[in-house]
């Protein structure tokens, strides 16, 4: 595209040929003004500063008279535009707070399998006990405090959830794993990977 074509579909260049057309009228109507009165002298003419007044001012009425109309929009469609803005900020908040409570859960499951593939199946169990305490939390289901121990939250689990069961295997587990020092064999890891996903799909049936 050559730079001439580039220029006449240019914002600036269409503004300019706008305001060289309004300028033109103008000129236009005070020459039909001037020649539908005949009894004024032939030499008789507007002045050049009177020209520019009356210019400035017919773009100042068209401001005013748009800066109206747009008023006047605003005041039949406005609570339209703000209930539909407010609906889409609250949906992409949404969205935003979605994928940082997804990005957390995932990245302790993400932990858990990579322990898992280099053997070390006690932090591949601690990792999935993380994961269901932040699910717990993302969801309002249990707020997650770092002071409450594995009991307290069996406890409080038994007061909201059912079945209870597969909660004990992971809270368990991760209990053994604080507590006792006896080795963490594929088998642990397996039923507690069979009791998130129980979990998992315990919550996704209820919702």
């Amino acid at each position: 595209m050559t730079t001439e074509a580039f220029e006449k579909t240019s914002w600036s260049w269409q503004y300019s040929l706008f305001q060289q057309q309004v300028g033109e009228w103008i000129e236009y109507q005070f020459s039909q003004l001037q020649s539908a009165l005949p009894q004024l002298p032939p030499e008789w003419s507007i002045s050049p500063w009177l020209s520019q007044v009356l210019y400035i001012l017919s773009w100042l009425a068209l401001g005013l008279f748009l800066a109206w109309v747009v008023w006047r929009l605003w005041l039949e469609f406005g609570h339209y535009v703000y209930a539909w803005l407010t609906e889409n900020l609250d949906h992409l908040a949404a969205g935003n707070k979605s994928s940082v409570e997804d990005s957390s859960v995932t990245l302790w499951l993400t932990r858990s399998q990579a322990y898992y593939r280099q053997g070390n199946y006690r932090e591949a169990c601690r990792c999935l006990y993380l994961a269901i305490l932040q699910r717990l939390h993302d969801t309002k289901v249990l707020t997650h405090k770092p002071s409450r121990t594995d009991s307290e939250y069996l406890q409080l689990l038994r007061l909201s959830v059912t079945p209870i069961q597969p909660y004990e295997t992971l809270i368990t587990t991760h209990e053994q794993l604080c507590f006792d020092d006896g080795e963490i064999l594929p088998e642990n890891y397996q039923q507690c990977q069979q009791a998130y996903q129980e979990i998992i799909n315990q919550r996704q049936a209820m919702d």
